[in-house]
């Protein structure tokens, strides 16, 4: 999808300010949700929705089934939560069913903004036009619903210390993202869910919340899934810990996911400690994982897409006793006097491969057009089958592999993004063909299996003015600060040197966004780093969808 960012702004900003309230609305003060109109501490209580069953479309969406909705709707008032969230959703589809269902049993969304075909990889993780401009269509498609009560723009991106420089990419698009919803007049916070891993938790915790405001999420989330069984405690299932290490922090947090099931039935006693004395001081509630019985076992219920019938496991009876009279109180919004400051950046180092003072730049299409229009060697048509995308992404990766691509290449670690590193994976196949024709003194315009063409009069003649193109946000996009050539030598060096360790994580069969598999410290870091292989991934990736 290639349009304006800007010019849908006036229609939802329009739809956002015509819709009549008939929810309150939810809004943050420092550490906390509060409900506008009555200034009482809000406190989610709630389920994850994502129904796979019976599933027969190619895009997901349980927010486009009046049945299921219908259904649901009314299970959701029994077991008495205010909140679900929603991972994928088809922005092209009729949602205002399902929305005012929900909206009339004062019930909130939370919706992720990615999707697993419109996701930052955290293999190779890029933020380009062409992912921004699909998020942005989500948010125009839910801009109007007065339950959307906040934005997911990550979900356990970065989940081990090889796949950190990721976290860069996804506080990017946070920035952006933010400074979208600013530009339609909208106030809806956008925050980051992690994966509770033990050796960057800390470092993504304070990622998130340090730097300028503009690039800070404005809340964090944590999916959790700790305390397994009856004999667990606060203390021994290490929710003590997680509580403690969130305490002075200045940004709300909740637990995006929580209800480990290696014992079931669940009894969802870590309930009482969430709302209760524990954590009902830190912790802004949280979102059981998961609404509906799917092949990873986590389901209160059992439904198929399209049907009315529903069949409750013991979870959900247990699930609707623990959130029986869980009412927390919390305090007065007028009451609450904010305080701390910012957290500080992490540093550089083996286990954190972000600079923090710098970001991935703003998706510009302008500039990546005016780029595309100065090449002499390009590809005929940037609509590609798998087996082009796969050919292509391997000469890509030895034309890289023979010469500089730092125009295309990204070193987090010291904060260097090429010029053209938020052009989309064909903008930047296509620049490093064209450097290969350079090289070859304008002779070799060739990829097996790939059609290629020459330009032998390119439109744009002078890439300067390429780089003097506004962002998509409507800013001049500033030169960037490429990689330069000796940084490859360097960040091979200090792969090699690092040892692979065993990832004590739970499955990742357990929710959509974890269907990413798991590499070796070298590998990996190589495929976010190393000018080697720079376009192979995201291009084989984007045509495989």
């Amino acid at each position: 999808m290639k349009f304006s960012l800007l010019k849908s702004a006036g229609i939802g900003a329009l739809c956002a300010a015509t819709t009549v309230m008939a929810i309150d609305p939810i809004v943050i003060k420092g550490s906390k949700f509060f409900n506008e109109k009555t200034g009482e501490q809000f406190y989610f209580k709630g389920v994850a929705y994502q129904p796979r069953t019976g599933l027969t479309v190619e895009n997901p969406d349980p927010l486009a089934d009046p049945i299921g909705c219908k259904r649901d709707v009314e299970l959701f008032k029994d077991l008495g939560i205010n909140s679900i969230r929603v991972y994928e959703v088809d922005y092209n589809k009729n949602h205002d069913t399902c929305m005012k269902l929900l909206e009339d049993a004062g019930i909130y969304l939370l919706l992720d903004m990615p999707s697993p075909k419109y996701s930052i990889n955290r293999e190779s993780p890029y933020w380009d036009h062409d992912l921004m401009s699909h998020w942005a269509a989500k948010v125009d498609a839910f801009a109007k619903y007065p339950n959307l009560v906040a934005w997911i723009a990550g979900n356990e991106v970065a989940n081990d210390k090889t796949t950190t420089p990721s976290a860069a990419f996804v506080k990017a698009a946070i920035r952006d993202m933010k400074a979208y919803l600013k530009s339609k007049g909208l106030s809806t916070p956008v925050g980051y869910a992690d994966n509770d891993d033990m050796d960057i938790r800390m470092n993504l915790i304070n990622y998130f919340n340090c730097g300028d405001e503009e690039t800070r999420a404005d809340f964090y989330g944590i999916n959790i899934y700790r305390w397994c069984g009856d004999d667990a405690t606060f203390e021994t299932s290490g929710y003590a810990d997680v509580t403690k290490n969130m305490t002075d922090y200045t940004i709300p947090s909740l637990l995006t996911e929580f209800g480990c099931n290696v014992v079931r039935p669940r009894t969802f006693h870590d309930v009482k400690s969430i709302y209760g004395p524990d954590m009902s001081n830190t912790f802004s509630g949280g979102i059981v994982y998961e609404f509906t019985e799917e092949d990873n076992d986590y389901g209160l219920v059992k439904v198929s897409y399209g049907s009315s019938k529903v069949e409750k496991t013991e979870d959900y009876e247990n699930l609707k006793l623990a959130y029986t009279g869980i009412t927390p109180k919390g305090v007065k919004m007028s009451e609450y006097k904010p305080g701390g400051r910012a957290s500080l950046c992490p540093q550089v180092s083996s286990v954190w491969a972000v600079k923090a003072d710098a970001l991935p730049p703003t998706p510009s299409s302008a500039r990546c057009q005016c780029m595309m229009d100065s090449l002499g060697c390009t590809l005929k048509s940037t609509d590609l089958t798998p087996d082009e995308g796969k050919a292509l992404g391997e000469a890509v990766g030895s034309i890289c592999g023979l010469t500089s691509c730092n125009e295309i290449s990204y070193d987090t670690s010291k904060g260097r993004y090429g010029n053209y590193v938020a052009c989309d994976s064909a903008q930047r196949s296509a620049w490093a063909l064209d450097k290969s024709y350079i090289n070859s003194r304008y002779t070799q315009c060739e990829v097996s299996g790939v059609d290629t063409i020459t330009v032998k009069s390119p439109k744009q003649k002078d890439t300067a003015e390429c780089l003097a193109m506004k962002d998509d946000m409507g800013n001049i996009a500033a030169p960037s600060t490429p990689v330069e050539d000796d940084d490859v030598s360097e960040i091979k060096d200090s792969d090699e040197s690092d040892e692979s360790e065993d990832d004590d994580a739970r499955d990742d069969d357990s929710s959509l966004s974890k269907s990413s598999s798991k590499t070796s410290s070298a590998t990996s870091t190589a495929v976010h780093l190393s000018q080697l292989v720079v376009a192979v991934a995201a291009l084989v990736a984007m045509v495989a969808c």
